[in-house]
This record gives C-alpha cells, sequence and structure tokens, in this order.
C-alpha cells in the first residue's frame, strides 16, 4: 500500500477515509480551508429531523417532570433540553449563523453537560441502603 507523507493528521477515520491522501494533506496544510457545512441540504434534513426529535422529546419530558418533580426527573428534563440545544446549534451553523468555532465550543460544553446530568441522575436513583429485596412475605 501507498503512503503519503503529511504533517498534519486526519482526526478522524472517517474523515480519512472519505478523502484521497493527496487532498487530507492540501485540506490540512495551514492558510487552507476546510470545506465547510454552510449551505449542505443533506445536513440540514438531518439536523432538522433531529431537532424535531428532541424537541419532542424535551416536550414529554417537560410533562414527566410537572407530574413527578423529582430532582432526577429534572435532571433528565435538563440533559434533554440540553440535546435540543445542540440541535438548535447545528441548525444554526449549517445554515450560516453560529461560526464553526462557537459551534465547536457550545456542542462540547453541552457534551460534557448531558453526560454530568444523566450520570448524576443515575446515582441519585440508587438504592441508598444496601439491603436485599426479596419476593414475597417475610
Amino acid at each position: 500500500m501507498g503512503h503519503v507523507a503529511c504533517r498534519y493528521m486526519v482526526l478522524t477515520l472517517p474523515t480519512a477515509v472519505s478523502l484521497a491522501p493527496s487532498l487530507a494533506c492540501g485540506f490540512l496544510h495551514p492558510g487552507s480551508t476546510w470545506p465547510g457545512v454552510e449551505g449542505s441540504l443533506l445536513l440540514l434534513c438531518v439536523i432538522a429531523l433531529a431537532a424535531l426529535g428532541t424537541g419532542s422529546l424535551f416536550l414529554v419530558s417537560l410533562f414527566a417532570y410537572a407530574q413527578r418533580r423529582s430532582t432526577r426527573y429534572l435532571l433528565i428534563t435538563l440533559a434533554v433540553g440540553a440535546l435540543f440545544v445542540r440541535s438548535l446549534v447545528g441548525l444554526g451553523t449549517v445554515s450560516g449563523v453560529v461560526p464553526m468555532t462557537v459551534h465547536h465550543l457550545v456542542e462540547h460544553s453541552l457534551d460534557f453537560l448531558i453526560a454530568s446530568l444523566v450520570l448524576t441522575a443515575v446515582l441519585w436513583s440508587r438504592p441508598s441502603s444496601l439491603s436485599v429485596e426479596r419476593d414475597g412475605p417475610p
């Protein structure tokens, strides 16, 4: 197999596979620009569907929290709300409203927030004692 020397690495395998080695080296040299996502109709449709889905789930989680009023439900509702915000930021990036630098900062911060909220909800839902539950009367 051939090997192309390039001073900069492609960070993800799908990107490396989808680009020819000569193009990858050309895109990654200082001063060159990476192909943008602005105006991509396919990406816009996928993110719009994700926004509809996460928006719907966010509404459902709001109704669930309104019924239960527990901290765990609040944490899950906030996590799903953050997923919805991620979709909106993605739509803004594809439509050219949100710059790519802001997109990455917000999206990766939201990733951390979502993981933290879900893990906190899971940790708070475990039993408080180490007793074994029994099936049936004592």
